[in-house]
């Protein structure tokens, strides 16, 4: 009986020393999750079909925080906010930086960056809408000149409201399409969307 007595009070101390590991790695758990999502990445949701077809209206995208980005380069898919133009994170693409000169053939619907015409093989149609900037334009240091991929459908840097953006208006930039919102075509989720964007 003294054996089976000593044997108990060391059964409860392991019992809640596993108890104490447990809530223990829960919390560093926990404390982690939010340490990632408040410094190193975000989920953001895209409103809207100015992106079509890279993104769609209801996707949810990874977004590597602005700190951690190391600047911004043509191509890139970023998420700004802008809050003259829109009170809610909007997603474009980056066209040009600091120091590019834009220029845009409406009659064509051809982007000169540089006076080199990108090859954008990512857009829904080619820029045929002006909305109000005056071309060619250099961009601003520390600024960015971005486009939405669906160009005739996209309020971004060619309307006077959004203009170049300052990279400091910029949350982060897109690196991986985490859930596919519905298909503005076929109406249905694509999953085979899911993955690395740029």
């Amino acid at each position: 009986m003294r054996s089976e007595a000593r044997a108990e009070p060391k059964e409860k101390k392991s019992r809640s020393r596993e108890m104490y590991e447990w809530v223990q790695a829960l919390v560093c758990s926990v404390l982690a999750v939010m340490a990632l999502f408040t410094f190193g990445v975000r989920l953001i949701g895209v409103e809207g079909r100015s992106m079509v077809p890279t993104l769609q209206d209801g996707d949810r995208l990874l977004v590597l925080n602005a700190m951690l980005c190391g600047g911004y380069e043509p191509g890139d898919i970023v998420v700004l906010r802008k809050e003259s133009f829109h009170p809610t994170p909007i997603v474009k693409r980056v066209v040009a930086t600091g120091g590019q000169v834009v220029d845009i053939d409406f009659s064509s619907g051809s982007v000169f960056v540089d006076g080199r015409r990108l090859h954008e093989d990512y857009i829904n149609e080619p820029t045929y809408t002006p909305e109000g900037t005056s071309f060619p334009l250099t961009v601003p240091e520390g600024s960015v000149f971005v486009m939405g991929d669906n160009r005739n459908n996209s309020t971004d840097s060619r309307s006077d409201r959004v203009g170049t953006v300052d990279e400091r208006h910029i949350i982060g930039r897109a690196v991986f399409l985490l859930f596919p919102g519905l298909d503005s075509a076929t109406g249905e989720r694509e999953f085979g969307r899911i993955g690395g964007i740029g």
